[in-house]
């Protein structure tokens, strides 16, 4: 199974999400190619060639993804989520997580089916939200997709 996670980040907080989620897919003991890119370096061949996206984007502005890369990358790649098994994942440092409802909402809109319940951390990733982290990665890898 290929695996790409594609993030955007700001402060650095998403970026070790992605990097840990990483690590969770490498050490599932599941047989995957895992390839982590920031959103600014993937391309539409990244979504269609992966059995599985995890998209990453921290909270911005009034609670909303990023809106100078990856709302862009999304909405220029709108095809290739149709159909394409995705989970999300992101950093937010105050609300209460509204931005990835909407992010949910946006991509089931585009036909993406999300596979895996979205992980949110508060700030950066330590301790228990690491762990957490991990376990994304470990879930995503266990789960059939089609």
């Amino acid at each position: 199974m290929k695996t790409t996670v594609i993030y955007w980040s700001s402060t650095g907080n998403t970026e070790k999400m992605a990097n840990l989620i990483g690590q969770g897919l490498l050490k599932s003991g599941v047989d995957i190619e895992v390839q982590i890119k920031h959103v600014s370096e993937s391309r539409e061949n990244d979504i269609a060639q992966s059995d599985l996206v995890l998209l990453g984007c921290p909270a911005m502005g009034v609670e909303e993804i990023d809106t100078s890369e990856m709302e862009p990358f999304i909405m220029n790649n709108k095809q290739a989520f149709n159909e394409k098994p995705i989970g999300l994942f992101g950093s937010f440092g105050w609300g209460d997580g509204e931005w990835m409802d909407s992010w949910v909402d946006t991509m089931t809109g585009l036909g993406a089916k999300i596979i895996i319940e979205s992980l949110i951390v508060n700030e950066e990733p330590e301790g228990d939200s690491e762990q957490e982290c991990l376990e994304f990665g470990r879930k995503a890898s266990h789960i059939q997709v089609a």
